[in-house]
């Protein structure tokens, strides 16, 4: 069976769904374990979260892992993401990364155990606890998986909580730019005129007021460490979506990582405009504008459990790079 060490790596959960003429059905799952209770196995497959019930559980083992990008390349993403969403308040611990930001926003307020954190595992963690509590906060921790197993592993041991797992994608820049299914020419790069009747999409390198007040409904509100975070970046637009005068969708794309990475963060269409493909306008036009600045890739991060926008992002080309979970000391 199935022990803590093994959160974060591949796992295959036979499961027993019904019984037919006395003998047990089974039903295979194959995913990544993200949770381990006496209660349940949790994992992450590529159809979503499954939540198993350990009573119905057969046999769960570890299994080999799927071919994954390099803990270099993980590490690489996860610093190039961070440049992308920068906190003002900012420690180190070694090489491990320590982000205030008033609290707005997990990402910009959690330890990135990335590297070496120059002191053995239980000590860096106690460091990370007391530095949080010393800005008044409580204390998060970014674990990027399976590079940051063995932190899981001991912050299992100690209680934290875990938030749900968040799906770290990628695509190429160049496949992303094609012209939808349809469609002919690039009529979505920043500057071209729209088709027919499509309002156009504005970049600009500051977002505008309207722009800050979709922001402000999603996240509860910008308090000045999370202008900080939105525009404190050197390579950076802000993607305006306009009909009527009103402000219909939105976005954010940065280029960081050495310049490869185009960094899609902030895309939101209001709920009246959905499903008139106007995130993918969005989106295409920032693209443009990072193959433009001579980034390659683009990143974006989501929830698991956010199945509109995952479905969205899987028609456009994206992929899974990676998972993180955002673990949450107790009390």
């Amino acid at each position: 069976m199935l022990r803590q060490q093994d959160v974060g790596h591949r796992i295959v959960v036979r499961r027993i769904v019904g019984i037919r003429e006395g003998r047990p059905l089974f039903s295979d799952a194959l995913g990544d374990l993200v949770e381990l209770s006496e209660t349940h196995i949790t994992l992450a497959t590529d159809h979503g979260r499954l939540r198993v019930p350990v009573g119905e559980v057969h046999r769960a083992k570890r299994v080999p892992a799927a071919r994954r990008p390099t803990a270099t390349a993980v590490a690489a993403l996860e610093l190039a993401a961070d440049e992308a969403w920068p906190a003002p308040v900012r420690g180190r611990l070694g090489d491990w990364l320590l982000r205030s930001a008033a609290g707005w926003t997990g990402r910009a307020n959690s330890a990135l155990p990335v590297g070496d954190p120059d002191r053995p595992l239980p000590a860096a963690l106690d460091a990370v606890q007391r530095w949080y509590a010393d800005h008044g906060q409580p204390a998060l921790v970014n674990t990027p998986m399976p590079l940051a197993a063995p932190v899981g592993a001991e912050l299992d041991a100690r209680g934290w909580a875990a938030r749900p797992p968040v799906l770290v994608q990628t695509a190429a820049l160049a496949a992303l730019a094609a012209p939808p299914p349809g469609r002919a020419g690039a009529d979505l790069a920043p500057g071209s005129r729209p088709g027919r009747g499509e309002p156009p999409v504005e970049l600009t390198p500051a977002p505008s007021d309207d722009w800050l007040a979709i922001a402000a409904g999603r996240k509860g509100g910008l308090p000045d460490a999370a202008r900080h975070v939105l525009t404190a970046v050197d390579r950076i637009r802000f993607a305006h979506l306009y009909a009527d005068g009103r402000l219909l969708a939105a976005g954010r794309g940065t280029v960081t990582g050495g310049g490869r990475w185009l960094g899609l963060t902030s895309i939101e269409v209001l709920p009246e405009a959905r499903r008139q493909g106007l995130a993918g306008r969005v989106i295409r036009s920032l693209v443009h504008w990072g193959l433009a600045e001579g980034a390659t890739h683009a990143f974006l991060q989501v929830e698991q459990r956010n199945t509109p926008a995952v479905n969205l992002y899987r028609g456009l080309g994206f992929t899974t790079h990676h998972t993180y979970l955002t673990r949450v000391a107790p009390a």
